[in-house]
């Protein structure tokens, strides 16, 4: 009989450590990886260029994620309307996170350590309005 009520307890113990139930959803931390409403670009850097995910941009909120592909530091600076905005500095293999808002205009997005947009590291992006101009007369289409 004492060695029932040894595995009861243990049985009870085990429970109350969350071994059982399958409310699983309640403790899974929220994925924030994408905020609503915030685009996420990503920027790859290398030795010595830059490619963006997207080549078309509206006004907005940005998230760029800097990956440095490269085999020196580097680090993301977008100067535009909106203001100058810098990552910091990332060593190969390392990536980062820029949040910005992108207003209608042209920015310059490049690396600002050592020399090395002088080096091509350097991209020009246009933001354009949030819905883009309305063509209220569209060409007809088969003469018509």
């Amino acid at each position: 009989m004492a060695l029932g009520l040894a595995a009861g307890a243990l049985a009870g113990g085990l429970a109350a450590c969350g071994g059982g139930g399958g409310g699983s959803s309640d403790t899974t931390p929220p994925d924030r990886s994408a905020e609503p409403g915030v685009t996420q670009v990503t920027a790859k850097l290398t030795d010595f260029h830059i490619a963006l995910s997207q080549k078309t941009f509206k006004t907005g909120a940005y998230t760029f994620v800097a990956k440095n592909s490269g085999q020196h530091d580097h680090a993301l600076e977008i100067e535009g309307p909106g203001g100058e905005h810098r990552s910091q500095t990332l060593a190969p293999g390392e990536s980062g996170q820029l949040k910005v808002t992108l207003k209608s205009g042209s920015y310059k997005i490049y690396c600002p350590v050592d020399g090395h947009k002088d080096q091509g590291m350097k991209t020009n992006i246009t933001v354009g309005g949030a819905g883009g101009p309305v063509n209220e007369n569209p060409p007809k289409s088969n003469g018509y």
